[in-house]
């Protein structure tokens, strides 16, 4: 295999070119390089954190590198830095023989779908080999490769947590929270790994997606057999081949191919207002309503202004529809009809709909909200001014200084090792030496992750009780912690 080729197959490359040489700019006699990840403050004041464990599943697990990976690393970089002979075979040479290609590399960080206020740590990185101290800062590009999209697990809580409490009922909200944001598709990223890393985030507080990719990643590295789910959907183009005359008819088709549980209906391509109106309110309101013990027909706009559109749309179906009022005054839809948004969707234009839905008395529960390109591709490290820094400076000493995360109070703070109680550490080891010494599962994050808005009110509903023992038709059961992981995780 051409050496040049050959370097894209395995991790050594996966690291700017800035950081192939520092192992000669440390100072003589470095042992220990102790790094830590923040975010230091940026769009949100608290951060989700997610996909580490994809990370080291990806690329860290057991013997990563052989003498041929490093003979062809350093064929590749000596081409790359125009015949200097740069690379450091030597170090690289080491952990092949001493360590069997198993990194000697500790890994220490929150449990994943911990929400943890900017400015704290939430992952640390070591070496464990004093002779490879310039490895901590190798990793770096590789580590916060998660961090491009993990802020899409912080792009819609806020809306989320700022609004559900005075739209929606309590049960509701404990029952509804991870359908409200869908997203429509991947066919905007630039590439695969940027849809499945930003998909799999987005399915730690949601359940609603067409993002395959996303799907696949919770199912290889994070133990979800079917995380996210779908519904059958026209798009424009299906309904336009019935011509401008057959609108009608495409809308029955979708009715009558799909007769049982959700169905999305985007219903602008001629006249929304005149779709909703005069099409689904009245030449169909008798099919529509048929679906009452079936299913929910889900109408989507497509263009115009968002919030103008939603509220329009809504008011033409009160019109034409018998609407219901939740426990907090706000107005419902009956249960087989709901409107979706997927066209201008951001985080402000989720404020501008929300606001316009309470200013008009309409529940939130009344809307779906799709989004794609918006959500996954406008973020990146400096949403949250993400940071991998060095702790202090380089030490020479066996030891050297640390940190800790402690949560109390309902919010961390982040110390020194030694100021404080070792034994309420929140930095758990999940990565040491080439091995893997936790694992999480998706349904543990989300449980850590839940909005605590709606932890609050599951708990406050306590008293409603089925058959099962489960409260409000919600399955609860305690996330684990760090420690306890430790204790059942396979090494």
């Amino acid at each position: 295999m051409d050496s040049l080729n050959a370097v894209e197959t395995f991790f050594l490359p996966q690291t700017p070119t800035r950081l192939v040489t520092h192992h000669v700019q440390y100072p003589k006699g470095t042992t220990h390089v102790y790094s830590y990840f923040e975010s230091r403050g940026g769009k949100f004041d608290e951060t989700c954190f997610f996909g580490l464990q994809y990370i080291i599943k990806r690329w860290l697990l057991g013997p990563v590198v052989n003498a041929q990976m490093v003979r062809q690393a350093k064929y590749f970089y000596k081409v790359h830095f125009g015949g200097m002979d740069v690379f450091n075979e030597q170090g690289w040479m080491h952990i092949v023989e001493r360590h069997n290609g198993y990194l000697p590399v500790r890994i220490k960080a929150v449990p994943e779908g911990s929400v943890v206020g900017v400015r704290n740590v939430l992952f640390t990185v070591e070496n464990t080999d004093p002779t490879v101290p310039w490895l901590t800062t190798w990793l770096e590009t590789l580590l916060l490769q998660h961090q491009l999209k993990s802020p899409e697990t912080d792009n819609c809580r806020k809306p989320a947590g700022d609004f559900w409490v005075t739209r929606w009922s309590a049960i509701q909200i404990a029952r509804l929270w991870l359908s409200w944001m869908h997203i429509r598709r991947e066919n905007r990223l630039l590439e695969f790994q940027s849809a499945a890393i930003g998909g799999a985030a987005h399915l730690v507080n949601f359940v609603g997606t067409d993002t395959i990719p996303g799907l696949q990643l919770c199912r290889k590295y994070y133990h979800s057999p079917m995380s996210g789910f779908s519904i059958p959907a026209a798009e424009h183009s299906t309904i336009t081949s019935w011509q401008k005359s057959g609108e009608s008819a495409a809308y029955l088709n979708m009715l009558e191919q799909f007769p049982v549980g959700l169905v999305s209906v985007v219903s602008d391509s001629y006249d929304i207002y005149n779709a909703v109106s005069c099409i689904w309110g009245d030449e169909l309101k008798a099919y529509v309503m048929e679906r009452a013990d079936k299913g929910c027909l889900v109408i989507r706009p497509d263009s115009g202004d968002p919030t103008e559109v939603v509220l329009k749309v809504l008011n033409l179906l009160a019109d034409k529809f018998p609407t219901t009022t939740n426990s907090n005054g706000y107005k419902v839809l009956p249960s087989y009809l709901r409107v979706m948004q997927g066209d201008g969707i951001c985080l402000e234009s989720l404020k501008e709909i929300i606001d316009g839905l309470k200013k008009e008395g309409w529940s939130v529960e009344n809307v779906v909200f799709g989004t794609g390109g918006a959500l996954l591709q406008k973020i990146d490290r400096d949403t949250q001014r993400c940071a991998y820094k060095f702790l202090g400076s380089p030490s020479t000493m066996s030891s050297t200084m640390s940190l800790n995360i402690h949560n109390g109070y309902n919010s961390y703070v982040t110390i020194q090792e030694g100021r404080g109680d070792e034994n309420k550490d929140e930095l758990v080891c999940v990565y040491e030496n080439g091995r893997l010494l936790v694992d999480y599962s998706l349904d543990e994050i989300r449980q850590r992750a839940e909005i605590s808005l709606v932890r609050k009110f599951v708990n406050s509903n306590t008293a409603v009780k089925t058959s099962n023992n489960s409260t409000n038709g919600v399955a609860r059961t305690p996330a684990s912690n760090g420690r306890q992981l430790r204790e059942t995780s396979f090494r």
